[in-house]
């Protein structure tokens, strides 16, 4: 892993949208400190509509705080936002209408089944008794709640409560979710239940606004990521954008017969040697046609490796060149042999 400091971490917006997508939030220069303690120093966010928008950062960078003054839970020191089309503050009704949010921790009361959870919901949407329950009825199938949609909700799983949740947040039919971490303290297989969720979701043409610690599931979601740090945006795009800013991939070439080893570092002059693992590390973003140009140079040179692994860089490495800090949860490998 590298901590080569990717070129020009402050620019907040590597990348534009495309020209005319329309924006299901748009936030300038949003700021909040608490005390002597600035939260978030002027940060900008747009969201094309029906896209997941994922904000990544150590803990306490200010990724709950962005939710709260995003959904209306808090008032910003400064700049402006509109959600939905909606300005933040002169029309935080029309926000809070056309808005869900599911916090770090559950809101679903424990002491009364799933479905008179879903029906309270109702109420509180304002929806017809019979429409009510219809929507209940359905959310809880969608959800894979209907067996236990009549037992106590202190009886479910955390899976089981996490997806209770959204579902209650959808009950109102909102355009756009906001999610913090949601998936915080789920098995693997809840993890995955959750992501399939979100893709649903958006499918359906949802705008999703997801905080995370795992770096995966930024990766696995998102159309875009912010990194937090500091209060400020050090870096924002798709994931492959945001890897590309860190340096470090390269091809690994292992030998058995130190002849054919000497072949090949004559033949990949710039490769980094390793005599003693007979190892040749020949630097590569990982695109096919370098891979292509390696394999080319070794076949011209009659040489064929006993071993080919490719590294790219993946969020880890871009969240500890960012953020001067290590990932905050690790991912899966990033070595595929070839």
């Amino acid at each position: 892993m590298t901590t080569t400091q990717p070129a020009q971490p402050d620019k907040q917006e590597e990348q534009e949208e495309p020209a005319g997508a329309p924006l299901a939030i748009e936030a300038t220069g949003l700021r909040k400190s608490y005390g002597d303690k600035t939260v978030l120093d002027g940060i900008d966010i747009r969201v094309p509509a029906g896209t997941v928008f994922s904000l990544l950062g150590p803990n306490g960078a200010g990724k709950t705080t962005a939710v709260g003054i995003l959904s209306t839970l808090l008032s910003a020191d400064g700049g402006r936002a509109r959600i939905a089309g909606h300005d933040l503050v002169a029309e935080a009704g029309a926000v809070r209408a056309a808005i869900g949010v599911t916090g770090q921790f559950s809101a679903v009361d424990g002491l009364i089944t799933g479905e008179e959870n879903m029906l309270l919901m109702a109420d509180l949407n304002h929806l017809p008794r019979r429409e009510g329950r219809q929507v209940a009825a359905a959310l809880l199938e969608r959800f894979g709640l209907a067996e236990a949609a009549r037992k106590p909700v202190s009886t479910y799983s955390g899976g089981m409560k996490r997806r209770l949740d959204i579902a209650m947040t959808l009950v109102g039919a909102p355009r756009i979710i906001f999610l913090d971490e949601p998936t915080t303290g789920l098995d693997p297989r809840s993890r995955h239940i959750m992501w399939q969720i979100v893709r649903e979701l958006v499918s359906g043409g949802t705008t999703v606004f997801l905080t995370t610690q795992y770096l995966d599931e930024a990766d696995q979601l998102a159309d875009r990521i912010a990194v937090l740090d500091g209060g400020r945006i050090v870096a924002q795009g798709s994931a492959e954008e945001l890897k590309r800013l860190v340096p470090g991939g390269h091809v690994r070439l292992r030998f058995t017969d130190p002849a054919a080893y000497e072949r090949a570092a004559r033949a990949l002059g710039e490769a980094a040697r390793d005599d003693e693992r007979l190892a040749l590390q020949v630097p590569s973003g990982g695109s096919q046609r370098e891979l292509r140009a390696v394999l080319d140079r070794l076949d011209a040179a009659a040489v064929e490796a006993d071993e080919l692994t490719v590294h790219t860089p993946d969020l880890d490495d871009v969240f500890f060149a960012l953020t001067g800090g290590s990932a905050p949860t690790p991912t899966t490998g990033k070595e595929t042999v070839r």
